[in-house]
């Protein structure tokens, strides 16, 4: 992520071999892009990586259905096999019913999710998301970020989603890399990001997070058991979201790990001070 011209688009053009680079080295799926042959470049383009553009980028003399199998077509892949393709991208992405419909009598949202069916078609290893949701309305551009995360948790991609709005970013990323001027100036999960930014610039981006959208209860939770019997807390939620329960517990609640084990306990005290927006202190 990063403001207009900070280098994004460019970086991931670069990564999805649409541009050639100037300098350095490119590595995806084990091939070096810059020393690729045309036909090698070809092929993972076609087979192995697929992109999705800000414009969506539709072909406006197909349908839904043609639209989303064109892919298939430029593979050889026969015309039934790749409408039976087709027709499932179709129905994972919400839109059965529209297979016939053309780009215009579509919605902005809808076309969009033709776009995430046209390039899922070819069941890439590696998905680039050039800021896909820039153009939309809010709600719809909230009801595709719950898309995008409903279908990752399907389909388990590598993702490299481009954006220039930092809610955006912490909300569905693992790790975010911040541009300028061309350079990537850090990468880490959002919440280190915003606990232990690099520099000014990365401090003036994140300033108007809210602490609890981005840190993990696992941050703020101190060592030693809580007594009781209550219901652990997972390490990996957000506190936005367990908040309400910890305040009106009233006391330390117990904290597990991925597996179910206990780590530590998690105290209100601790939960206000994120809420206070106060930086928080792991294992107090």
């Amino acid at each position: 992520m990063g403001l207009s011209g900070s280098g994004k688009s460019t970086l991931v053009r670069c990564l999805a071999s649409l541009l050639p680079p100037t300098h350095g080295q490119i590595n995806v799926l084990g091939l070096d892009l810059v020393t690729a042959t045309e036909p090698e470049l070809i092929a993972l383009r076609r087979s192995k990586i697929s992109m999705v553009f800000q414009d969506f980028a539709l072909l406006p003399h197909l349908t839904v259905m043609e639209n989303v199998a064109f892919p298939l077509r430029v593979r050889g892949v026969s015309l039934s096999d790749r409408h039976d393709l087709a027709r499932r991208m179709c129905e994972l992405v919400g839109l059965s019913g529209r297979e016939a419909f053309y780009p215009h009598e579509l919605s902005g949202g809808q076309q969009q999710r033709v776009g995430i069916a046209r390039s899922l078609a070819t069941d890439p290893q590696v998905w680039f998301l050039d800021e896909p949701f820039s153009a939309l309305d809010p709600l719809i551009r909230q009801d595709m970020q719950d898309e995008l995360l409903r279908l990752q948790a399907m389909l388990h991609k590598t993702i490299v989603f481009i954006t220039h709005d930092f809610d955006e970013a912490i909300r569905l990323a693992s790790r975010i890399a911040i541009m300028r001027d061309g350079r990537v100036v850090q990468v880490a999960p959002p919440e280190q990001l915003v606990l232990n930014p690099a520099d000014e610039y990365v401090t003036r981006f994140t300033a108007k997070v809210s602490f609890a959208d981005v840190i993990r209860i696992g941050t703020i939770a101190r060592q030693g058991r809580a007594g009781g019997a209550d219901e652990p807390v997972s390490a990996e939620a957000l506190v936005r979201d367990v908040a309400t329960r910890i305040l009106d517990a009233g006391r330390q609640l117990p904290v597990s790990d991925r597996e179910g084990r206990i780590i530590g306990s998690v105290t209100p005290a601790a939960v206000i001070d994120v809420l206070a927006r106060r930086r928080p202190v792991a294992s107090r």
